[in-house]
């Protein structure tokens, strides 16, 4: 690791950071008693530095922040932001406290848009930004790239259309600069007080295209909808594993009484799903895999009749003519072309039981 880092006595963050940035690093750690530890290829390893004291970690903390957002801290124990260090980089931060003190962990977020090429995404991506109206919604774990793949899409729009996007995210990550369309980006907290009261207004700001970072609660997904239906383009992020479970989570999230609402809703303005994990690649780095689920008649018939468990079976039919795929599919393609190994390809599976049964058959 970085020699000019084991030098110091007292480590400087922004120095840190730096160097975390060469080693091609997504996350830094900081936890009292711990080295500094940062995540290469989804596993953490420790850098060559002293062991951490709650006082070291205290002061890297307390020297990126503001005397308001010390406080906020102090008050709530926890604190989300970002930041951007001049010639070093853009990082989103987490603060959070542990038996032994204050820990933080920062994530990497390059300062320059990926476009959709260079992210290799599946084609079918440039047409679904195309769209007028309606809701996409990219899912996956923490970590898993949803604001990359979101940013690429953004970032798309901004060169080919002259739209008005609003973002709302908690912190704001990728800060997209206006080439032809025009962007108001709104730091939850700083900005706004909430996703839901954020979305509510927006709609008085002539929006063309909505970003919700993430998709909380009752209010915000019944916003996100209904805006989705009322002639914009809404793009929106949830925590789940595959496209059927995002439908589900969407519907679950309301009361009994009104998920036959929430269905018929999201029948008519859902667009796609992308639900995204990362898998290491052989030789290092990693690679996407995105299941996707469009919708089209026969969907929206299965959403508003509430049979969203047959919904993946429609999706492995016609699959030429409706540019679906399953996360299984995907996944079966890397390890054929020698992408990813077949331990990793089975660790990251959601349905490892049907990958295996579709390796067997090869």
């Amino acid at each position: 690791m970085s020699e000019e880092i084991q030098e110091k006595k007292a480590i400087d963050i922004k120095k840190l950071l730096k160097s975390v940035l060469a080693y091609g690093s997504s996350d830094l750690h900081l936890v009292v008693g711990s080295e500094p530890q940062i995540r290469i290829d989804k596993e953490l390893r420790p850098l060559n530095l002293p062991v951490l004291s709650s006082k070291d970690v205290e002061s890297m903390a307390y020297s990126l922040i503001e005397d308001k957002q010390k406080k906020h801290f102090e008050d709530h124990l926890e604190l989300d932001f970002s930041f951007e260090l001049e010639n070093i980089g853009r990082f989103r931060a987490n603060y959070y406290r542990t038996i032994g003190g204050i820990a933080c962990a920062f994530r990497m977020i390059p300062l320059e848009i990926p476009t959709l090429e260079a992210f290799n995404s599946p084609p079918i991506f440039k047409e679904l930004i195309k769209k007028e109206k309606g809701l996409i919604l990219v899912t996956g774990p923490t970590g898993s790239g949803k604001s990359t793949t979101l940013a690429s899409m953004l970032h798309e729009i901004n060169l080919t259309e002259r739209r008005h996007i609003i973002t709302i995210e908690d912190p704001v990550e990728f800060v997209h600069k206006n080439i032809k369309s025009l962007f108001s980006q709104r730091d939850v907290g700083s900005d706004t007080k909430s996703f839901a009261a954020a979305l509510k207004y927006s709609l008085r700001q002539d929006p063309d295209v909505i970003l919700i970072g993430e998709m909380r609660d009752a209010e915000t997904i019944g916003a996100a909808l209904t805006a989705a239906e009322t002639g914009h383009l809404v793009f929106g992020t949830l925590h789940t594993n595959s496209a059927p479970s995002t439908i589900n989570r969407i519907i679950d999230v309301f009361d009994g009484p009104e998920q036959a609402q929430v269905r018929a809703q999201l029948a008519s303005s859902l667009v796609a799903v992308i639900s995204q994990s990362l898998i290491p690649r052989v030789g290092g780095g990693k690679v996407a895999t995105q299941e996707i689920l469009i919708s089209n008649p026969a969907i929206s018939n299965l959403i508003r009749e509430d049979k969203v468990h047959q919904i993946y079976s429609q999706m492995q039919i016609n699959q030429k003519e409706t540019h679906m795929t399953t996360q299984t599919q995907v996944i079966l393609d890397l390890l054929q072309k020698r992408i990813i190994s077949k331990e990793n390809a089975i660790k990251n599976s959601n349905k490892p039981d049907e990958l295996l049964r579709m390796i067997e058959n090869l």
